[in-house]
Protein backbone atom coordinates (compact mmCIF):
# COMPACT_ATOMS: atom_id res chain seq x y z
CA UNK A 1 0.00 0.00 0.00
CA UNK A 2 1.15 3.53 -0.76
CA UNK A 3 0.96 6.34 1.79
CA UNK A 4 1.64 10.05 1.36
CA UNK A 5 2.57 12.41 4.15
CA UNK A 6 4.04 15.89 3.95
CA UNK A 7 7.16 17.47 5.41
CA UNK A 8 9.40 20.43 4.72
CA UNK A 9 13.06 21.02 3.81
CA UNK A 10 15.07 24.12 4.68
CA UNK A 11 16.81 26.02 1.91
CA UNK A 12 18.50 29.14 3.20
CA UNK A 13 16.00 30.91 5.48
CA UNK A 14 13.03 29.53 3.55
CA UNK A 15 11.42 26.09 3.42
CA UNK A 16 10.22 23.88 0.56
CA UNK A 17 7.39 21.34 0.54
CA UNK A 18 8.50 17.70 0.67
CA UNK A 19 6.15 14.82 -0.15
CA UNK A 20 7.03 11.66 1.77
CA UNK A 21 5.85 8.65 -0.25
CA UNK A 22 5.96 5.35 1.64
CA UNK A 23 5.37 2.03 -0.14
CA UNK A 24 5.08 -1.25 1.78
CA UNK A 25 6.00 -4.20 -0.41
CA UNK A 26 6.19 -7.92 0.23
CA UNK A 27 6.76 -9.53 3.58
CA UNK A 28 10.43 -9.89 4.43
CA UNK A 29 11.71 -13.35 3.47
CA UNK A 30 15.46 -12.85 3.08
CA UNK A 31 18.35 -11.13 4.80
CA UNK A 32 18.73 -8.53 2.06
CA UNK A 33 17.99 -4.80 2.38
CA UNK A 34 14.48 -4.24 3.67
CA UNK A 35 14.28 -0.45 3.96
CA UNK A 36 15.17 1.92 1.16
CA UNK A 37 15.05 5.71 1.40
CA UNK A 38 15.65 7.76 -1.73
CA UNK A 39 15.51 11.44 -2.66
CA UNK A 40 18.97 12.72 -1.66
CA UNK A 41 18.74 12.06 2.10
CA UNK A 42 21.72 12.89 4.31
CA UNK A 43 22.96 10.55 7.02
CA UNK A 44 20.64 11.97 9.69
CA UNK A 45 17.63 11.18 7.49
CA UNK A 46 18.87 7.69 6.61
CA UNK A 47 19.54 6.90 10.27
CA UNK A 48 15.93 7.76 11.04
CA UNK A 49 14.92 4.10 10.85
CA UNK A 50 17.10 3.41 13.88
CA UNK A 51 14.96 5.89 15.82
CA UNK A 52 11.61 5.17 14.18
CA UNK A 53 11.44 1.40 14.81
CA UNK A 54 11.98 1.60 18.62
CA UNK A 55 9.64 4.62 18.75
CA UNK A 56 6.87 2.64 17.02
CA UNK A 57 7.36 -0.37 19.30
CA UNK A 58 7.39 1.78 22.46
CA UNK A 59 4.22 3.53 21.27
CA UNK A 60 2.30 0.26 20.99
CA UNK A 61 2.76 -0.45 17.28
CA UNK A 62 4.72 -3.01 15.32
CA UNK A 63 7.77 -2.14 13.25
CA UNK A 64 7.18 -3.03 9.62
CA UNK A 65 8.05 -6.60 8.63
CA UNK A 66 7.76 -5.71 4.98
CA UNK A 67 10.07 -4.23 2.39
CA UNK A 68 9.72 -0.46 2.64
CA UNK A 69 10.56 2.12 -0.01
CA UNK A 70 10.42 5.75 1.01
CA UNK A 71 10.75 8.52 -1.53
CA UNK A 72 11.34 12.14 -0.50
CA UNK A 73 10.11 14.26 -3.39
CA UNK A 74 11.29 16.33 -5.15
CA UNK A 75 14.28 14.02 -5.44
CA UNK A 76 16.56 16.79 -6.73
CA UNK A 77 16.48 18.72 -3.43
CA UNK A 78 18.86 17.56 -0.72
CA UNK A 79 17.15 16.54 2.56
CA UNK A 80 18.98 17.17 5.84
CA UNK A 81 18.28 16.67 9.52
CA UNK A 82 15.98 14.59 11.69
CA UNK A 83 12.70 16.47 11.10
CA UNK A 84 11.51 13.71 8.73
CA UNK A 85 11.16 11.09 11.49
CA UNK A 86 7.52 11.94 12.24
CA UNK A 87 6.15 11.97 8.67
CA UNK A 88 8.07 8.78 7.84
CA UNK A 89 6.74 7.02 10.95
CA UNK A 90 3.13 8.01 10.12
CA UNK A 91 3.67 6.89 6.53
CA UNK A 92 4.96 3.49 7.67
CA UNK A 93 1.95 2.91 9.90
CA UNK A 94 -0.53 3.87 7.20
CA UNK A 95 1.16 1.90 4.42
CA UNK A 96 1.25 -1.22 6.61
CA UNK A 97 -2.46 -0.87 7.49
CA UNK A 98 -1.83 -0.27 11.20
CA UNK A 99 -3.70 3.04 11.17
CA UNK A 100 -6.32 4.70 8.98
CA UNK A 101 -5.90 8.44 8.69
CA UNK A 102 -8.82 10.81 8.55
CA UNK A 103 -8.88 12.74 5.28
CA UNK A 104 -10.89 15.64 6.70
CA UNK A 105 -7.84 17.81 7.31
CA UNK A 106 -4.48 18.10 5.59
CA UNK A 107 -1.47 18.47 7.87
CA UNK A 108 2.25 19.01 7.41
CA UNK A 109 4.29 16.92 9.87
CA UNK A 110 7.74 17.65 11.26
CA UNK A 111 9.62 16.31 14.26
CA UNK A 112 12.45 14.11 15.51
CA UNK A 113 11.56 10.93 17.38
CA UNK A 114 13.19 9.72 20.57
CA UNK A 115 13.42 5.95 21.08
CA UNK A 116 10.53 6.01 23.56
CA UNK A 117 8.23 7.81 21.10
CA UNK A 118 8.64 11.34 22.45
CA UNK A 119 8.98 14.22 20.00
CA UNK A 120 12.14 16.32 20.07
CA UNK A 121 12.41 19.85 18.74
CA UNK A 122 13.84 20.69 15.32
CA UNK A 123 15.33 23.81 13.79
CA UNK A 124 13.52 25.93 11.21
CA UNK A 125 9.97 25.57 12.56
CA UNK A 126 8.98 29.13 11.62
CA UNK A 127 9.95 28.99 7.92
CA UNK A 128 8.34 25.54 7.76
CA UNK A 129 5.12 26.96 9.17
CA UNK A 130 5.24 29.76 6.61
CA UNK A 131 5.70 27.16 3.85
CA UNK A 132 2.78 25.11 5.22
CA UNK A 133 0.46 28.10 5.02
CA UNK A 134 1.71 29.05 1.54
CA UNK A 135 1.04 25.51 0.31
CA UNK A 136 -2.53 25.55 1.59
CA UNK A 137 -2.23 23.12 4.50
CA UNK A 138 -4.90 23.26 7.18
CA UNK A 139 -2.40 22.79 9.94
CA UNK A 140 1.08 21.86 11.10
CA UNK A 141 1.86 19.18 13.68
CA UNK A 142 5.27 19.47 15.30
CA UNK A 143 7.04 19.01 18.67
CA UNK A 144 5.55 21.03 21.52
CA UNK A 145 8.88 22.80 22.07
CA UNK A 146 8.56 24.39 18.59
CA UNK A 147 4.85 25.25 18.80
CA UNK A 148 5.23 28.81 20.15
CA UNK A 149 7.60 29.67 17.33
CA UNK A 150 5.41 28.24 14.55
CA UNK A 151 2.19 29.71 15.97
CA UNK A 152 3.37 33.18 14.96
CA UNK A 153 2.06 32.41 11.46
CA UNK A 154 -1.53 33.59 11.28
CA UNK A 155 -4.21 31.50 9.56
CA UNK A 156 -2.51 28.15 10.26
CA UNK A 157 -3.54 25.67 12.94
CA UNK A 158 -0.36 24.79 14.83
CA UNK A 159 -0.52 21.72 17.04
CA UNK A 160 2.31 20.97 19.44
CA UNK A 161 2.60 17.31 20.49
CA UNK A 162 4.85 15.59 22.99
CA UNK A 163 4.47 11.94 21.86
CA UNK A 164 4.07 9.99 18.65
CA UNK A 165 0.97 8.25 20.08
CA UNK A 166 -0.75 11.62 20.59
CA UNK A 167 -0.13 12.57 16.95
CA UNK A 168 -1.54 9.26 15.71
CA UNK A 169 -4.65 9.58 17.86
CA UNK A 170 -5.22 13.12 16.61
CA UNK A 171 -4.82 12.15 12.96
CA UNK A 172 -7.27 9.26 13.42
CA UNK A 173 -9.80 11.47 15.17
CA UNK A 174 -9.57 9.55 18.46
CA UNK A 175 -8.56 12.65 20.42
CA UNK A 176 -8.37 16.33 19.55
CA UNK A 177 -5.07 18.01 20.38
CA UNK A 178 -5.36 21.66 21.29
CA UNK A 179 -3.93 24.17 18.87
CA UNK A 180 -1.28 26.59 20.12
CA UNK A 181 -2.35 30.21 20.14
CA UNK A 182 0.03 32.86 18.87
CA UNK A 183 1.76 35.03 21.45
CA UNK A 184 3.24 37.92 19.52
CA UNK A 185 4.61 40.62 21.80
CA UNK A 186 6.45 43.47 20.10
CA UNK A 187 7.59 46.15 22.51
CA UNK A 188 6.87 49.52 20.90
CA UNK A 189 7.88 51.51 23.95
CA UNK A 190 10.96 53.69 24.05
CA UNK A 191 12.58 51.63 26.78
CA UNK A 192 13.14 47.91 27.05
CA UNK A 193 14.23 45.84 30.04
CA UNK A 194 18.04 45.76 29.85
CA UNK A 195 20.42 45.09 32.74
CA UNK A 196 22.75 47.82 31.41
CA UNK A 197 22.13 51.54 31.09
CA UNK A 198 24.04 54.55 29.80
CA UNK A 199 23.50 56.41 33.07
CA UNK A 200 26.07 54.00 34.59
CA UNK A 201 28.79 55.55 32.43
CA UNK A 202 30.73 58.46 33.93
CA UNK A 203 31.90 61.06 31.45
CA UNK A 204 32.52 60.00 27.83
CA UNK A 205 29.82 62.35 26.56
CA UNK A 206 31.34 62.47 23.08
CA UNK A 207 31.29 58.66 22.88
CA UNK A 208 27.66 58.56 23.96
CA UNK A 209 26.89 61.14 21.29
CA UNK A 210 28.59 59.07 18.59
CA UNK A 211 26.71 55.93 19.60
CA UNK A 212 23.45 57.89 19.60
CA UNK A 213 24.17 58.98 16.02
CA UNK A 214 25.07 55.40 15.06
CA UNK A 215 21.84 54.05 16.56
CA UNK A 216 19.70 56.78 14.99
CA UNK A 217 20.96 56.15 11.46
CA UNK A 218 22.03 52.50 11.61
CA UNK A 219 25.66 53.49 10.99
CA UNK A 220 28.78 51.39 11.48
CA UNK A 221 31.20 52.67 14.13
CA UNK A 222 34.62 51.92 15.56
CA UNK A 223 35.91 52.94 19.00
CA UNK A 224 39.66 53.37 19.34
CA UNK A 225 41.38 54.03 22.65
CA UNK A 226 43.71 52.66 25.34
CA UNK A 227 42.91 49.67 27.58
CA UNK A 228 40.43 50.45 30.34
CA UNK A 229 38.99 53.55 28.65
CA UNK A 230 35.53 51.99 28.49
CA UNK A 231 35.25 50.87 24.86
CA UNK A 232 33.64 47.50 25.57
CA UNK A 233 31.49 48.88 28.37
CA UNK A 234 30.07 51.54 26.05
CA UNK A 235 29.61 49.13 23.15
CA UNK A 236 27.56 46.70 25.23
CA UNK A 237 25.13 49.50 26.06
CA UNK A 238 24.37 50.28 22.43
CA UNK A 239 21.39 47.84 22.27
CA UNK A 240 19.71 49.80 25.07
CA UNK A 241 19.16 52.81 22.80
CA UNK A 242 18.26 51.03 19.57
CA UNK A 243 14.66 51.34 18.36
CA UNK A 244 12.51 48.26 19.02
CA UNK A 245 11.95 45.71 16.27
CA UNK A 246 8.81 46.04 14.21
CA UNK A 247 6.85 42.89 13.34
CA UNK A 248 8.49 42.44 9.92
CA UNK A 249 11.99 42.74 11.38
CA UNK A 250 11.09 40.40 14.25
CA UNK A 251 9.87 37.74 11.81
CA UNK A 252 13.03 38.05 9.69
CA UNK A 253 15.25 37.77 12.74
CA UNK A 254 13.31 34.84 14.18
CA UNK A 255 13.54 32.93 10.89
CA UNK A 256 17.33 33.22 10.82
CA UNK A 257 17.74 32.15 14.45
CA UNK A 258 15.28 29.30 13.91
CA UNK A 259 17.16 27.98 10.87
CA UNK A 260 20.43 28.20 12.80
CA UNK A 261 18.91 26.33 15.76
CA UNK A 262 19.60 29.29 18.09
CA UNK A 263 16.08 29.76 19.44
CA UNK A 264 15.66 28.46 23.01
CA UNK A 265 13.12 25.68 23.47
CA UNK A 266 9.60 27.04 23.78
CA UNK A 267 10.64 30.50 22.54
CA UNK A 268 8.42 32.31 20.06
CA UNK A 269 9.22 35.60 18.39
CA UNK A 270 12.61 37.30 18.83
CA UNK A 271 11.46 40.63 20.20
CA UNK A 272 14.78 42.40 20.89
CA UNK A 273 17.53 43.33 18.47
CA UNK A 274 20.38 40.78 18.38
CA UNK A 275 23.78 41.68 19.80
CA UNK A 276 26.43 39.24 18.58
CA UNK A 277 29.98 39.39 19.90
CA UNK A 278 32.12 36.60 18.40
CA UNK A 279 35.63 35.89 19.68
CA UNK A 280 38.55 37.05 17.55
CA UNK A 281 39.53 33.43 16.79
CA UNK A 282 36.38 32.97 14.68
CA UNK A 283 36.79 31.55 11.16
CA UNK A 284 35.53 33.24 8.01
CA UNK A 285 32.89 30.51 7.50
CA UNK A 286 31.58 30.96 11.05
CA UNK A 287 31.40 34.72 10.53
CA UNK A 288 29.67 34.94 7.13
CA UNK A 289 28.03 31.50 7.01
CA UNK A 290 28.50 28.44 4.85
CA UNK A 291 30.03 25.06 5.56
CA UNK A 292 29.40 21.70 3.92
CA UNK A 293 25.72 22.07 4.82
CA UNK A 294 25.33 25.88 4.63
CA UNK A 295 24.21 27.59 7.82
CA UNK A 296 23.83 31.28 8.73
CA UNK A 297 26.95 32.92 10.16
CA UNK A 298 27.36 35.59 12.81
CA UNK A 299 26.67 38.44 10.38
CA UNK A 300 23.25 36.91 9.61
CA UNK A 301 22.53 36.15 13.26
CA UNK A 302 23.16 39.88 13.83
CA UNK A 303 20.58 40.80 11.15
CA UNK A 304 18.54 43.82 12.32
CA UNK A 305 20.90 44.13 15.27
CA UNK A 306 24.54 44.72 16.16
CA UNK A 307 27.70 42.78 15.34
CA UNK A 308 30.36 43.76 17.90
CA UNK A 309 33.96 42.89 17.06
CA UNK A 310 36.12 43.60 20.12
CA UNK A 311 39.85 44.06 19.50
CA UNK A 312 39.36 44.30 15.73
CA UNK A 313 43.04 43.99 14.68
CA UNK A 314 43.25 40.60 16.44
CA UNK A 315 40.79 39.09 13.94
CA UNK A 316 42.40 37.33 10.98
CA UNK A 317 42.70 39.55 7.92
CA UNK A 318 40.83 37.03 5.77
CA UNK A 319 37.93 36.99 8.25
CA UNK A 320 37.53 40.76 8.14
CA UNK A 321 37.81 41.01 4.37
CA UNK A 322 34.91 38.61 3.72
CA UNK A 323 32.61 41.11 5.44
CA UNK A 324 33.17 43.82 2.85
CA UNK A 325 30.60 42.68 0.30
CA UNK A 326 27.86 41.79 2.84
CA UNK A 327 28.31 45.20 4.49
CA UNK A 328 27.48 46.85 1.17
CA UNK A 329 24.77 44.51 -0.12
CA UNK A 330 23.29 43.68 3.33
CA UNK A 331 23.03 40.03 2.44
CA UNK A 332 25.44 37.18 1.84
CA UNK A 333 25.27 34.57 -0.93
CA UNK A 334 26.67 31.11 -0.21
CA UNK A 335 27.38 29.14 -3.38
CA UNK A 336 28.02 25.41 -3.49
CA UNK A 337 28.11 22.93 -6.37
CA UNK A 338 24.58 21.71 -5.64
CA UNK A 339 22.88 24.84 -4.36
CA UNK A 340 23.07 28.57 -3.76
CA UNK A 341 21.44 30.18 -0.72
CA UNK A 342 21.05 33.78 0.38
CA UNK A 343 21.08 34.89 4.00
CA UNK A 344 20.05 38.41 5.10
CA UNK A 345 22.87 40.37 6.75
CA UNK A 346 21.66 43.89 7.45
CA UNK A 347 23.60 44.61 10.63
CA UNK A 348 25.30 47.49 12.39
CA UNK A 349 29.02 46.85 12.75
CA UNK A 350 30.46 48.13 16.01
CA UNK A 351 34.16 47.52 16.53
CA UNK A 352 36.77 48.48 19.12
CA UNK A 353 40.54 48.48 19.10
CA UNK A 354 43.64 49.79 20.83
CA UNK A 355 45.56 52.51 18.97
CA UNK A 356 48.83 50.54 18.99
CA UNK A 357 50.32 47.24 20.24
CA UNK A 358 51.04 48.59 23.74
CA UNK A 359 47.71 50.42 23.77
CA UNK A 360 48.89 53.86 24.92
CA UNK A 361 49.44 55.86 21.73
CA UNK A 362 47.93 59.35 22.23
CA UNK A 363 47.32 58.57 25.93
CA UNK A 364 47.21 61.80 27.99
CA UNK A 365 49.41 60.49 30.83
CA UNK A 366 51.08 57.21 29.80
CA UNK A 367 53.90 56.96 27.29
CA UNK A 368 53.64 54.74 24.23
CA UNK A 369 56.50 52.19 24.11
CA UNK A 370 55.96 51.16 20.49
CA UNK A 371 58.86 51.72 18.15
CA UNK A 372 58.78 53.88 15.00
CA UNK A 373 56.27 52.65 12.43
CA UNK A 374 54.64 50.13 14.76
CA UNK A 375 51.55 52.23 15.29
CA UNK A 376 50.95 52.58 11.57
CA UNK A 377 51.69 48.88 11.03
CA UNK A 378 49.19 47.98 13.73
CA UNK A 379 46.47 50.16 12.20
CA UNK A 380 47.22 48.71 8.77
CA UNK A 381 46.00 45.32 9.99
CA UNK A 382 42.61 46.74 9.07
CA UNK A 383 42.41 47.33 5.34
CA UNK A 384 41.50 50.69 3.86
CA UNK A 385 38.41 49.34 2.03
CA UNK A 386 37.03 47.92 5.29
CA UNK A 387 37.74 51.13 7.22
CA UNK A 388 36.05 53.05 4.40
CA UNK A 389 32.85 51.16 5.16
CA UNK A 390 32.82 52.32 8.80
CA UNK A 391 30.95 55.60 9.13
CA UNK A 392 32.01 56.79 12.58
CA UNK A 393 35.61 56.68 13.83
CA UNK A 394 35.59 57.61 17.51
CA UNK A 395 38.65 58.19 19.69
CA UNK A 396 38.03 57.15 23.30
CA UNK A 397 39.96 59.03 25.99
CA UNK A 398 40.29 57.67 29.56
CA UNK A 399 37.99 59.19 32.17
CA UNK A 400 39.73 61.40 34.73
CA UNK A 401 39.62 60.84 38.48
CA UNK A 402 37.51 63.98 38.92
CA UNK A 403 34.81 62.58 36.65
CA UNK A 404 34.91 59.17 38.32
CA UNK A 405 34.66 60.56 41.85
CA UNK A 406 32.14 63.31 41.18
CA UNK A 407 28.94 63.01 43.23
CA UNK A 408 25.66 62.96 41.39
CA UNK A 409 27.55 61.81 38.35
CA UNK A 410 24.68 59.93 36.74
CA UNK A 411 24.22 61.00 33.12
CA UNK A 412 21.37 60.59 30.67
CA UNK A 413 19.57 57.27 30.87
CA UNK A 414 19.29 54.91 27.92
CA UNK A 415 15.54 55.55 27.85
CA UNK A 416 16.07 59.28 27.34
CA UNK A 417 18.58 58.75 24.53
CA UNK A 418 16.35 56.10 22.96
CA UNK A 419 13.47 58.58 22.69
CA UNK A 420 15.59 60.81 20.46
CA UNK A 421 16.81 57.82 18.45
CA UNK A 422 13.26 56.57 17.85
CA UNK A 423 12.08 60.05 16.85
CA UNK A 424 14.90 60.28 14.28
CA UNK A 425 14.09 56.79 12.97
CA UNK A 426 10.45 57.76 12.47
CA UNK A 427 11.58 60.67 10.30
CA UNK A 428 13.63 58.25 8.22
CA UNK A 429 10.79 55.75 7.93
CA UNK A 430 8.60 58.51 6.53
CA UNK A 431 11.37 59.64 4.16
CA UNK A 432 11.86 56.14 2.75
CA UNK A 433 8.25 54.97 2.91
CA UNK A 434 8.27 54.32 -0.85
CA UNK A 435 11.17 51.89 -0.56
CA UNK A 436 10.57 48.46 0.97
CA UNK A 437 14.22 47.68 1.75
CA UNK A 438 15.33 51.06 3.11
CA UNK A 439 14.54 51.83 6.74
CA UNK A 440 17.34 54.15 7.88
CA UNK A 441 19.92 56.57 6.50
CA UNK A 442 22.76 54.05 6.48
CA UNK A 443 20.83 51.92 3.98
CA UNK A 444 20.47 54.70 1.42
CA UNK A 445 21.97 53.87 -1.98
CA UNK A 446 24.07 56.54 -3.67
CA UNK A 447 21.21 57.55 -5.98
CA UNK A 448 19.16 58.72 -2.99
CA UNK A 449 21.94 60.43 -1.04
CA UNK A 450 21.96 63.60 -3.16
CA UNK A 451 18.18 63.99 -2.87
CA UNK A 452 18.02 63.31 0.87
CA UNK A 453 21.09 65.41 1.75
CA UNK A 454 20.95 68.73 -0.15
CA UNK A 455 23.75 71.11 0.80
CA UNK A 456 23.96 74.87 0.67
CA UNK A 457 27.03 76.69 -0.70
CA UNK A 458 28.78 76.73 2.69
CA UNK A 459 28.23 73.01 3.15
CA UNK A 460 29.54 72.19 -0.32
CA UNK A 461 32.67 74.24 0.29
CA UNK A 462 33.26 72.58 3.65
CA UNK A 463 32.88 69.09 2.20
CA UNK A 464 35.18 69.89 -0.72
CA UNK A 465 37.87 71.11 1.66
CA UNK A 466 37.55 67.98 3.80
CA UNK A 467 37.76 65.69 0.77
CA UNK A 468 40.92 67.39 -0.48
CA UNK A 469 42.74 67.71 2.86
CA UNK A 470 41.83 64.28 4.23
CA UNK A 471 42.11 62.54 0.83
CA UNK A 472 38.82 60.75 1.36
CA UNK A 473 37.27 58.29 -1.08
CA UNK A 474 33.96 58.58 -2.92
CA UNK A 475 32.50 56.04 -0.50
CA UNK A 476 33.60 58.21 2.43
CA UNK A 477 31.93 61.18 0.73
CA UNK A 478 28.59 59.37 0.69
CA UNK A 479 28.99 58.19 4.26
CA UNK A 480 29.73 61.68 5.53
CA UNK A 481 26.51 62.87 3.91
CA UNK A 482 24.53 60.00 5.44
CA UNK A 483 25.89 60.72 8.92
CA UNK A 484 25.19 64.44 8.49
CA UNK A 485 21.63 63.57 7.47
CA UNK A 486 21.22 61.53 10.66
CA UNK A 487 22.59 64.37 12.82
CA UNK A 488 20.08 66.71 11.16
CA UNK A 489 17.29 64.21 11.86
CA UNK A 490 18.28 64.14 15.54
CA UNK A 491 18.00 67.95 15.47
CA UNK A 492 14.59 67.67 13.73
CA UNK A 493 16.06 69.72 10.89
CA UNK A 494 14.93 69.29 7.28
CA UNK A 495 18.09 70.95 5.98
CA UNK A 496 21.61 69.52 6.39
CA UNK A 497 23.58 72.53 7.60
CA UNK A 498 27.30 73.20 7.82
CA UNK A 499 27.15 72.43 11.56
CA UNK A 500 25.75 68.95 10.91
CA UNK A 501 28.34 68.40 8.21
CA UNK A 502 31.22 69.51 10.44
CA UNK A 503 30.21 67.03 13.14
CA UNK A 504 30.01 64.24 10.57
CA UNK A 505 33.45 65.08 9.13
CA UNK A 506 35.14 64.90 12.53
CA UNK A 507 34.29 61.20 12.65
CA UNK A 508 36.46 60.46 9.56
CA UNK A 509 39.87 60.38 11.23
CA UNK A 510 41.19 56.82 11.05
CA UNK A 511 40.89 56.26 7.32
CA UNK A 512 43.76 58.63 6.58
CA UNK A 513 47.35 57.66 7.13
CA UNK A 514 48.51 60.72 9.06
CA UNK A 515 46.50 59.91 12.20
CA UNK A 516 49.35 57.71 13.44
CA UNK A 517 51.95 60.26 12.56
Amino acid sequence: MLSKTYASALQGVDAKLITVETHAGNTIKSNGPTKHIVGLPDKAVSEGFMRINPALRNSGYKPARRVLTINLAPASLRKEGSAYDLPIAIGILESTDQIVLSTARKYMLIGELALDGRLRGVRGALPMAIAAKAQGFDGLILPASNAEEAAIVEGLEVIGATKLKDVIDHLQGVVQLEATSAKVHINDETSQPFPLDFNDVMGQENIKRSLEIAAAGGHNAILIGPPGAGKTMLARRLPTILPPLNLKEALETTKIHSVAGKLPSGRGLVATRPFRSPHHTISDVALVGGGQNPMPGEISLAHNGVLFLDELPEFKRSVLEVMRQPMEERRVTISRARLTVDYPASFMLLASMNPCPCGFYNHPTKECTCGPGKVKHYLNKISGPLMDRIDLHVEVVPVSYEQLSREGRSGESSATIAKRVIAARKIQEHRFSKYLDIHCNAQMPSRLVRDACPLDAAGKQMLQTAMERLQLSARAYDRILKVARTIADLDMSEQVTARHLAEAIQFRTLDRGNWAG
